[in-house]
């Protein structure tokens, strides 16, 4: 009996593994059309350019917090986040000016193909998605990300808390706990 339930379970976790990498119902590109990124780019790998970046970062997430807060949708969000885009930029000239950087920023809403990316136990599949891109100077260098709608960058500054559960790990944890 023990045999035919791991058979039967590793038999529902490939089947549930196999309709995830093929696409499913379109699931996919349905996840990724919910998603709104940030990406925020240094303007070059230099360690002071790094460093401004997360500066840069702080204020863009403290000025765009009240912004996509209250946003029911992506579409909400989408409309809020461009129309802050020279507040965007001005907040990150006058981070770039405080710290004595010359270069300018520039920020836009544009979709564009990303890697996979993981933030915590969340992962982003690779996929083209709408972003808000915030260049420093020439944009050249590692970027910081995070997601702005739903908030999860956002989520410590709102008081909200963002779970995201993995149904097949939630199974096989269930299968230990009733195993022993």
């Amino acid at each position: 009996m023990k045999k035919f339930c791991i058979i039967f379970l590793l038999s529902i976790i490939i089947s549930l593994t196999a309709v995830g990498l093929s696409g499913g119902l379109g699931e996919t590109q349905t996840q990724n059309a919910e998603y709104i990124r940030i990406h925020i780019r240094a303007n070059s790998n230099d360690s002071v350019d790094q460093a401004v970046k997360y500066l840069v970062k702080d204020e863009i997430v403290e000025y765009l917090t009240p912004v996509v807060a209250r946003c029911t949708s992506k579409e909400k969000a989408r409309k809020s986040v461009e129309n802050s885009l020279s507040g965007i930029e001005r907040v990150a000239k006058a981070v770039l000016k405080e710290q004595g950087f010359d270069y300018g920023a520039s920020a836009a809403v544009k979709t564009e193909s990303f890697p996979t990316r993981v933030y915590g136990e969340f992962v982003l599949e690779e996929g083209e998605y709408l972003a808000l891109i915030i260049n420093l100077g020439e944009g050249a260098g590692n970027n910081w990300w995070c997601v702005i709608y739903p908030p999860l960058c956002f989520a410590g500054n709102t008081k909200t808390e963002i779970i995201y559960k993995s149904k097949i790990a939630e199974i096989i944890e269930n299968w230990k706990k009733n195993r022993g």
